[in-house]
């Protein structure tokens, strides 16, 4: 791969064309910041260069900033190494430039990328680019001036929004705020931008230095009580992370103090944060997320993805309504088969609810909502079974069950069909056993509630080919999950790791310790719900069931709790939104 490097051609026009070159996504890697300084010091300079266009190669104006940079960092310890391109570039170089930049933005301009586009004194984008400022979910803030420029482009609220959210906007909606000047197709793109770009040059156009706009900020109580609401809305959604209430601290400073004494606030507090253990952990997430997507002799030998269209869920319970619920979201045909009519009823109507909950909270749009649902038949026997390229069980943690299901699939289902279990628990081989199929069987583990929930660990056994979990990779993907493979064991690595949690919760509690007093102090210390919450929104049923196959594999490290058995005979079984204080009284006397 060749190096990253910065290009620049000179038209007959007079407009210098400067061009990221960094596949894929021309992150912002030390050489390009340094190609970008070379490149504009050399346009200024010239005496042929009338006006300039940035623009990224290969459908792509640029990604943001190569997070590299931020491991080398954390590596060394040494925040030196993180270079001063927010002054230094895009300040002096860009936006006091005394020769008009327009920025030519296509594909995606996120982080870095799109700080640099508001640098520049007008943005033309091509169409359904991706804009956004992610920087938060690394633990830090926008470090080129974007706490500053996005306020004054789109207004206060709504860049507040974007960035506290890690929020993308498309070119057209961008436009609409200001934020983009126009937008045009891609083959005009260069074009209009050139001629854009002159017209500033001649006075026919503003000549608009973003940082020095204060007309969408309101005035400054108005905009303190925005920041005031926004402070208190960041706390309760994420009362542990330094990095929200510090953007709000560095956007209040330009409002109070002027755009360029922000954006020196920002580059002072984005170090700080740089080095804090929050933006370790979170960018150790990042890149490791993105390894989920490379197994060894799965993805490296050559094989293509073969395509899923139709999916058969078993089971239509919080879990199997859940799971079919996500593929039909993303246009996957999912056949729902239950033990009888009135249980078949309830899973369809749970999965009608999943949808319309979602419109109602501005997600999807009814017409998805209905093309969604037209995706979804249910069904009492395995007749519809006869073409799906896909199969999830998701009944209840029972191995004979189990096992009688997938030697009824093996029959019933076309050869190519992966047979997948949602089992949190039990060992794959032992749900196979009885089947002939084992290089098909899988583990497709969903996290509660299915259709919301990231994550999907990929549970693979010795005998389970390759192409079958490339396939529900694949699969995984289109869905809008982060597939994860891990390997076949008890507990497989998501809840062998829950494991001593749970136990040690339940210790609590048979000790004397509030439930209550336990969930809180687990939110405080940064996780969304307490362990006892959790228990209730899984069921108690799936709890006990986990139990025992726990109990079976390490009976000397298993803590004996009686509370799930006190909660189940007491009739209650979770998601009921019950309270635990009775249950809790009788445990105690």
């Amino acid at each position: 791969m060749a190096a990253p490097r910065v290009t620049m051609e000179v038209g007959n026009d007079g407009v210098a064309i400067i061009t990221l070159i960094n596949p894929p996504v021309n992150a912002l890697a030390i050489p390009i910041v340094a190609g970008l300084k070379d490149k504009f010091e050399e346009a200024t300079s010239r005496d042929d260069v009338k006006a300039i266009v940035l623009t990224g190669n290969g459908g792509r104006f640029s990604g943001g900033f190569d997070i590299n940079v931020f491991q080398k960092v954390h590596g060394a310890g040494d925040v030196s190494l993180m270079p001063d391109v927010s002054v230094e570039l895009v300040v002096n170089l860009i936006e006091d430039c005394k020769k008009p930049i327009v920025a030519a933005v296509e594909g995606l301009a996120l982080g870095g990328g799109l700080e640099l586009a508001m640098g520049c004194h007008a943005r033309i984008a091509a169409p359904k680019t991706q804009l956004g400022l992610p920087e938060l979910t690394l633990g830090v803030i926008p470090g080129f001036g974007g706490t500053q420029r996005l306020p004054r482009l789109v207004g206060l609220s709504k860049a507040i929004e974007m960035m506290l959210l890690s929020k993308s906007i498309t070119s057209e909606e961008g436009w609409k705020l200001g934020l983009i000047d126009a937008v045009v197709t891609s083959e005009e793109l260069l074009k209009v931008s050139r001629l854009w770009a002159l017209d500033i040059a001649a006075r026919r156009k503003p000549w608009i230095r973003s940082l020095h706009r204060t007309d969408k900020l309101g005035s400054l109580s108005e905009a303190r009580e925005v920041l005031k609401l926004a402070r208190l809305q960041a706390k309760k959604t994420a009362p542990n992370m330094p990095q929200h209430q510090a953007c709000l601290d560095v956007i209040e400073e330009g409002i109070v103090h002027g755009g360029y004494s922000g954006v020196l606030k920002e580059a002072k507090v984005f170090k700080e944060l740089v080095m804090l253990d929050t933006s370790r952990g979170l960018v150790h997430v990042f890149f490791a997320q993105r390894a989920t997507s490379k197994v060894p002799n799965v993805t490296d030998i050559g094989l293509k993805p073969r395509g899923v269209r139709k999916v058969a869920v078993i089971g239509g319970g919080l879990m199997g309504s859940g799971i079919a619920t996500a593929h039909i979201l993303n246009n996957i045909y999912v056949v729902l088969k239950e033990v009888n009519s009135e249980y078949l009823l309830k899973g369809i109507k749970t999965i009608e609810a999943n949808v319309r909950g979602l419109v109602t909270r501005g997600k999807l749009t009814q017409d998805k909502a209905n093309n969604a649902l037209k995706m979804l038949k249910g069904v009492l026997d395995y007749s519809e079974f006869k073409d799906v390229d896909m199969v999830i069980e998701a009944v209840i943690e029972s191995v004979p069950l189990k096992q009688k299901i997938f030697s009824e699939l093996e029959k019933a289902c076309p050869p190519h069909c992966i047979l997948a279990t949602n089992t949190s628990t039990i060992d794959l081989n032992i749900v196979g056993e009885k089947t002939s199929s084992q290089d098909r069987i899988i583990g497709a583990h969903f996290f509660s509630p299915a259709h919301v929930m990231p994550l999907l660990e990929i549970v693979r056994t010795e005998r389970t080919s390759a192409q079958v979990i490339l396939d529900l990779m694949t699969v995984g993907k289109i869905i809008k999950k982060v597939p994860v493979v891990v390997g076949n064991c008890t507990g497989f690595a998501v809840n062998r790791a829950f494991f001593p949690y749970s136990q040690s919760a339940r210790l609590l509690v048979s000790l004397g310790v509030d439930v209550f007093r336990i969930d809180s102090a687990i939110r405080s210390f940064g996780l969304p719900i307490g362990p006892f919450q959790l228990l209730d929104l899984a069921g108690y049923g799936v709890a006990a069931a986990t139990s025992k196959e726990f109990d079976k594999a390490f009976p000397d490290r298993s803590f004996q709790s009686p509370l799930v058995d006190l909660l189940l005979k007491s009739g209650r079984n979770g998601n009921k939104g019950f309270s635990f204080l009775f249950v809790f009284s009788l445990f105690c006397q």
